[in-house]
């Protein structure tokens, strides 16, 4: 692939100049902070932390999504965001530390060396917080209704919990793991909910393969008008595109791998991200194509609904989950404390401290708890903005920024390859909300606030 008639190599690309060196107090904050702080990754740390960001509870919504697509366009439109996701994915860890002498180690970082520094911020920094938090308020969620569910299935004749509490309870793990100071000393969090994904995954495609196609099974759409057969399938990209929401992660977990110059943090993160895809490969495709093979048009928003039995495993496969989210919310949680901490600190001239820290992530887990208790269809307005800032950030904003700073001849392989990545995940950021706003509207009569 050529740039500007030279090899591919980033660091031989035409760049931006490098911003001045950085100051004593620059450099003392930095070692403060939870991104930068630490930088003795190795690959698999990047790659226990990439599994736990891209494999979230959606997928167990991935046999919805295909009843809503249909097997053609279903098939199709998911192994193609995979392939599109994975090669943006690369250009993200190639582009960590294409300016030599300055690593990108966030992901608006990159964005302002492509845009400048106010239009970059402005573009990068709300659609990455809009992925992070609303992640971070769905984890809360979900978290919570896997711990009802599961006491629901071991206590049947229980007395009757409302939600609220649950989520209170598992936000009470957050408050305490939430003073864990950075990226690395999650690492085993992140390992255990890297290991709860893979098991709730194989749980839920290989139950369904036991269970077997039913005689009755059909692949008919789900829908029985013209207008609901559109919406549905709108509604179907949109939870596609909320599956591949890694890459708002990544530039932050590559900034806690050492870089040399023999060996560049780019060889053993893309190591790690590789087996991560790998990995996110084996999970969605099995859950996704068994289960709606299994259970057809009428399988349910929570494949795991669908299985009903035996009890115990369905018990087992929901505390999986909640072990899951807890390490997924720490995931998604250390960029927006990163954040949070550089504007108390640059802009309010308040003390990097522990205290500072344990105030501004407590009032942190505190917001997205009462998020999620007081908007329990939070999903739902989610997927309006999935397709607003999910897509961008995965599909298309690497291409762009790829587009600008590396400059590929045009009508190369380069060049042909990141304007069919752009009007892909253009085509998701339009077409997905307008379903789930229409899921929205048709759902209103029944929402009730604190549920």
């Amino acid at each position: 692939m050529e740039v500007n008639g030279k090899n591919s190599n980033p660091n031989s690309y035409s760049n931006p100049k490098p911003k001045k060196g950085s100051t004593e107090s620059d450099t003392s904050l930095n070692d403060w902070l939870p991104i930068t702080s630490s930088r003795k990754a190795k690959w698999w740390y990047a790659a226990i932390h990439n599994v736990t960001s891209m494999v979230g509870a959606g997928i167990l919504g991935l046999p919805f999504a295909m009843s809503q697509l249909g097997w053609g366009p279903g098939v199709t439109i998911l192994v193609l965001s995979w392939i599109v996701t994975l090669y943006t994915l690369w250009q993200m860890i190639e582009m960590h530390e294409m300016v030599p002498g300055k690593r990108f180690d966030r992901y608006h970082e990159l964005g302002q060396a492509a845009f400048g520094d106010k239009l970059g911020l402005w573009l990068v920094v709300p659609q990455q917080l809009m992925v992070q938090v609303g992640c971070d308020i769905v984890y809360m969620v979900t978290g919570g209704s896997s711990l009802q569910k599961f006491y629901q299935i071991v206590s049947p004749e229980g007395k009757n919990i409302k939600l609220t509490y649950f989520i209170m309870i598992y936000a009470s793990v957050q408050f305490f793991l939430s003073n864990l100071p950075n990226f690395n000393s999650i690492t085993g969090v992140s390992f255990a909910a890297a290991v709860m994904s893979l098991s709730y995954s194989a749980i839920a495609w290989i139950a369904s393969a036991i269970r077997g196609v039913q005689p009755d099974t059909s692949y008919a759409s789900r829908y029985h008008t013209s207008p609901s057969q559109i919406f549905g399938f709108l509604s179907g990209l949109g939870t596609v595109a909320f599956a591949f929401s890694g890459h708002n992660v990544v530039l932050e977990i590559q900034a806690t791998i050492p870089s040399t110059e023999e060996v560049p943090s780019k060889k053993p993160m893309w190591k790690g991200s590789l087996l991560a895809y790998i990995v996110v490969a084996l999970c969605y495709f099995p859950v996704a194509f068994v289960g709606y093979l299994v259970f057809g048009n009428r399988v349910d928003d929570n494949v795991m609904l669908s299985l009903e039995r035996p009890p115990w495993l369905i018990a087992a496969a929901n505390i999986f989950v909640v072990i899951h989210v807890i390490g997924s919310y720490q995931v998604f949680a250390m960029p927006v404390f990163d954040m949070i901490e550089t504007f108390l600190v640059v802009k309010m001239k308040c003390k990097p401290t522990t205290r500072l820290r344990l105030m501004a992530r407590s009032t942190y887990v505190a917001i997205t708890m009462f998020v999620g208790i007081a908007f329990p269809f939070f999903g739902s307005l989610l997927s309006v903005l999935g397709g607003i800032a999910f897509a961008p950030t995965s599909y298309y904003l690497p291409c762009i920024i790829w587009l600008i700073l590396c400059k590929p001849k045009k009508y190369s392989l380069s060049w042909f390859c990141n304007w069919f990545c752009i009007v892909f995940g253009a085509s998701l950021t339009i077409l997905a909300p307008i379903g789930a706003i229409r899921d929205i509207i048709v759902q209103s009569s029944t929402y009730k606030f604190f549920s």
